[in-house]
């Protein structure tokens, strides 16, 4: 990446340059004295710098990194949790597993804040008001930290991300409990879900994927010491955090880039009913396609079984073959399954105006039975998972299809169209 020197950095490098007396101009009595009284340098400057939202899929849910101006550095440094290589040996397999490895990057402010300038993404910077010995070990861990055999760290989307980084690192330089007593005391009442769903919400499929993939772990409110997974979220609670002598942690709150782009997405929560009348009607439409053109009906039949089967095959290998713990037990696995493999072959003879067949009937029957267990589960476990606007848009539409193929007296010329 190229960087170019930004007209910002000389607000940023206050401080930067310590002055400090020739020692030919002291009185001989101090020119003589010890070296180990001459002053020491000036302590840094911490502040976190936060993103915001961009527009390709992995910039939605914005960025931030701990910036050190430290008098003794030529510029200001970014320490950023953020980085990671696509090309390194089994990337694709550890995404898939959810065991990717990021790493910290010690870089030059301008180095960083050069991208987000180019795509229009705001920047704010908070500068805290930290005591000289927690500015000094914080850069110093921050550069530890950053060394090469230090760097990689495991990655998790939710509980250990490039914002929960900046969070804890704060939290340690505080002493271990102000930032996290202060901010686990107060909520919002938001969830991972609810945050995915919101941040991805301008890209449809993004936060159909979020909302239809997250199991009930996803679900728990959270406190402001996890919503702090957002970027924005811990800029937000930043503001609000209090030293132990009364003090705002935030000393100055300044915007260093303008956003040019759209603002975060505003709060976005599905709303079941309006699914649910979604359901029905496509479940009417279905029926009254199935009357007039049962071949025709079939075909969109089996296509919804495939995708459903597909789906629910992905969300299965997420609960058992992976490491993503909040796609777990997924209550969706009971209107979307694996099972609905079993249909093809029947939905195939339909489709070719031939009866589908006993076993047809019978798969049809349990799929039908695990989607009408859904609202059961739901209400039996409190909406642990927030899942009943898919309840409602797809219960319907099972309904539909056994209500064609298993009410009685439909016979192989209702189920073939002559």
């Amino acid at each position: 990446m190229l960087f170019a020197t930004i007209a910002m950095l000389g607000l940023l490098a206050i401080g930067a340059a310590f002055a400090q007396t020739s020692p030919n101009a002291l009185p001989e009595a101090q020119a003589s004295a010890p070296a180990t009284l001459a002053a020491e340098p000036a302590p840094p400057r911490i502040g976190v710098a936060t993103m915001s939202p961009g527009t390709i899929f992995f910039e939605r849910f914005g960025h931030n990194a701990i910036v050190v101006d430290d008098p003794t550095k030529a510029v200001p440094l970014s320490y950023n949790f953020g980085f990671f290589d696509m090309g390194e040996d089994g990337f694709i397999g550890r995404f898939v597993r959810g065991e990717m490895m990021y790493r910290l990057v010690e870089l030059p402010l301008t180095d960083d804040l050069r991208y987000y300038e180019e795509t229009g993404r705001g920047v704010r910077m908070q500068w805290l008001a930290l005591d000289d010995t927690q500015a000094r070990t914080l850069a110093a861990a921050l550069a530890e930290n950053a060394k090469p055999e230090n760097a990689r760290y495991r990655y998790e989307y939710f509980t250990d991300n490039c914002a929960t980084r900046v969070r804890d690192a704060l939290n340690r330089a505080l002493g271990g409990d102000t930032l996290e007593k202060q901010l686990k005391a107060r909520s919002q009442g938001n969830t991972y879900r609810s945050e995915a769903v919101r941040l991805a919400s301008p890209a449809p499929w993004m936060w159909l994927g979020f909302d239809l993939g997250l199991g009930p772990a996803a679900d728990a409110p959270l406190s402001h010491w996890e919503d702090a997974y957002v970027p924005m979220r811990l800029a937000d609670s930043l503001r609000d955090v209090r030293l132990p002598d009364g003090r705002p942690l935030v000393s100055a709150d300044r915007t260093l880039l303008p956003h040019r782009i759209d603002p975060d997405p505003a709060e976005f929560l599905p709303v079941w009913w309006q699914w649910s009348l979604g359901g029905l009607v496509v479940a009417g439409l279905w029926l009254t396609l199935r009357a007039y053109a049962p071949r025709t009906a079939a075909a969109v039949a089996l296509g919804f079984w495939v995708v459903a089967a597909l789906l629910g095959a992905t969300m299965l290998f997420v609960w058992l073959g992976t490491e993503h713990r909040f796609g777990w037990a997924n209550r969706n696995l009971l209107l979307l399954g694996p099972h609905c493999a079993l249909l093809w072959p029947g939905a195939w003879r339909a489709l070719r105006g031939r009866d589908p067949g006993r076993v047809f009937r019978i798969a049809l029957m349990a799929t039908a039975a695990l989607a009408a267990l859904s609202p059961l589960v739901y209400w039996i476990t409190a909406g642990a998972q927030a899942n009943a606007h898919w309840i409602g848009a797809l219960l319907p539409i099972h309904a539909a299809f056994a209500f064609a193929w298993l009410r009685p007296g439909t016979s192989v010329q209702q189920s073939s169209g002559r």
